[in-house]
């Protein structure tokens, strides 16, 4: 240790049950997508790709493309703009950006179920208040990979997926091979 230099603890990790997780994953279909991107080699635009074909309704909000289209769906300028309730608010921006979208998300009526921080997000005071109003909050995940992880699809790339099955998914007729976290493990 560097001698007067303050010693800064790392923030502590954390840790969320696979259930709570599957959980949030089943039940909400509906996803705001804040900080969407229409350009294929951003992460948001796989994220928003992938989820909408596992069957979520993924609103794209940007207020820097409001009104373009990312695969065939209008963007919005501001969670206000949304018509209808939504389950979840996924913040894809960085982590001081949280509190202000936490607080928009926090005028929807009805409130979202949940507040998703992206990988790399964490706002602990955002969450503080996310959760007073009884939402609930996840923060530095992805639901891609969640998903990915849960439904076993994240090991056909090799990745460990800490979700242990001797069940064969089932396999399609037609399109790329999903699975679903729907099955029992």
């Amino acid at each position: 240790m560097i001698p007067n230099m303050p010693v800064i603890a790392a923030p502590a990790e954390l840790v969320y049950p696979d259930e709570l997780i599957r959980s949030i994953l089943k039940t909400c279909k509906r996803i705001a997508l804040v900080g969407a991107s229409d350009n294929p080699s951003r992460p948001s635009y796989f994220v928003y790709k992938y989820l909408s074909e596992r069957g979520y309704d993924v609103i794209p909000v940007n207020p820097g493309r409001a009104g373009a289209l990312i695969l065939g769906k209008p963007f919005v300028a501001s969670l206000a703009e949304i018509e209808g309730p939504v389950d979840m608010v996924e913040i894809f921006r960085n982590s001081e950006a949280a509190m202000g979208v936490t607080e928009e998300a926090l005028k929807l009526d009805p409130l979202p179920k949940v507040i998703w921080m992206q990988l790399s997000v964490r706002n602990d005071a955002a969450a503080a208040l996310a959760e007073a109003k009884g939402v609930s909050v996840i923060m530095n995940r992805c639901p891609k990979i969640e998903y990915g992880r849960l439904s076993g699809e994240i090991s056909w790339q090799g990745i460990n997926s800490r979700v242990l099955s001797a069940k064969r998914p089932a396999l399609s007729t037609k399109g790329f091979q999903k699975l679903t976290i729907d099955r029992r493990q």
